[in-house]
Order: structure tokens, then C-alpha cells, then sequence
């Protein structure tokens, strides 16, 4: 694991999550152990509106903390109901958070590749819908990450299971001298959820 990013994640055991968000989580978890015991490979597709803070912060943190804690056969997705692009914040937010992140092409909706570890093969990222041809199309986990990819995709095609884990948007806070506290904030809290449930998997 990248030094910076490790002393970031050994932080996360501090934090201390409510009873509501552990009973929250607690179907994820089940979820991947029953897909750990079973021996099988487990897709997780976090979705959200726009596929561009959210759904990227879970995604790269769930797959972070599945190498932490040693879950193999783990892939993490991310997409939106539309796309748009990552914002940038979140490429800083992690960078600061201990990634090495690799910006691979200049358009309007440019392709990252994040590294947590050195031997890694990198995350993935740039926006896109949650049935785009980069993710998978059957026998993976849907991931709510907010109230308006909930609401507006009663169905998710190809999901063997959905689960609201929905969190409070950093953009509230764009262009406001909170904007990099809230970021890392809202990322901080990610991780140490992602951290819990990989933390449970036995």
C-alpha cells in the first residue's frame, strides 16, 4: 500500500460508526461473504446520478480496502444514470489522501488511472452510465450511493441485489471556502465505511 495512504487508512480505525450506518451496511457484507464462502468472483457497480463524486469515492475505496483486508476476486465499478465527467476535486481529495492518480486522456470526460499500491494493477475511472459497456451486465451488486439514482432507477438490469448506502453530496459545498474540508470529509467517511465492511468479511 502506498505509504501516505496507509498512515490514511490506519486513521479509519479510529472512527466510529452508528448503529443506523452499521445496519445500513450489513446487507453489503453479508452479501460479499456469502460470495466469499461460495468462492465466487463479487461485482460491485456504485452508482449515482452522475457518475462523478459519489459513486467514484466508493468505488476506488471499496476496492482499496478489499486489498487491505486480503478479500480477493473483487472488482469495483462505478457509473451514473447519465455521465458527465469526474470532478476533479475527487482527484485531488484522494491525491492528498495518499493515491498516485495518472490523468490518461484530455477530453471533457477524461479516463484516470488511481494506484493504492505499487504491484497493483491501477482503478479505472471516468464517468459513465451504470449499464455502459465497461461494467458488468449480470450477477453483480448495485450500490445506491444517493437518494436520486434510488429513486430514478427502480430497476438496475443484471443486479443480483441492490443496496441503499446513500450519501450527503461534497458539491453543496463547490466554490465555498468549505469545499476542501467537505470533500475530504465526505471521502474520510467512505473510506471508513468501506473500511468496516471489508473489516467484517471473514
Amino acid at each position: 500500500m502506498n505509504t501516505i495512504l496507509q498512515k490514511t487508512i490506519d486513521t479509519l480505525d479510529g472512527y466510529t460508526l452508528s448503529n443506523h450506518r452499521k445496519e445500513v451496511l450489513q446487507p453489503l457484507i453479508d452479501y460479499i461473504q456469502d460470495k466469499v464462502d461460495a468462492k465466487q468472483e463479487i461485482r460491485l457497480n456504485f452508482i449515482c446520478t452522475h457518475n462523478s463524486r459519489r459513486s467514484h469515492l466508493s468505488q476506488i475505496w471499496a476496492q482499496t480496502m478489499a486489498f487491505q483486508f486480503g478479500i480477493e476476486n473483487i472488482f469495483c465499478y462505478s457509473g451514473g444514470t447519465e455521465a458527465t465527467a469526474m470532478f476533479p476535486k475527487v482527484g485531488e481529495t484522494l491525491t492528498n489522501q495518499g493515491f498516485q492518480i495518472q490523468k490518461l486522456s484530455q477530453e471533457q470526460n477524461p479516463v484516470y488511472a488511481l494506484k493504492f499500491d505499487e504491484n497493483q494493477h491501477p482503478i479505472i475511472c471516468f464517468s459513465k452510465s451504470y449499464f455502459d459497456d465497461f461494467n458488468p451486465k449480470s450477477h453483480f451488486g448495485a450500490i445506491m450511493t444517493c437518494n436520486n439514482a434510488d429513486e430514478g432507477c427502480p430497476m438496475v438490469f443484471g443486479a443480483e441485489a441492490r443496496f441503499p448506502i446513500k450519501y450527503d453530496d461534497p458539491k453543496a459545498f463547490d466554490g465555498t471556502e468549505l469545499m476542501n474540508e467537505k470533500y475530504s470529509e465526505r471521502s474520510l467517511q467512505i473510506a471508513s465505511e468501506m473500511y468496516y465492511v471489508f473489516s467484517q468479511i471473514k
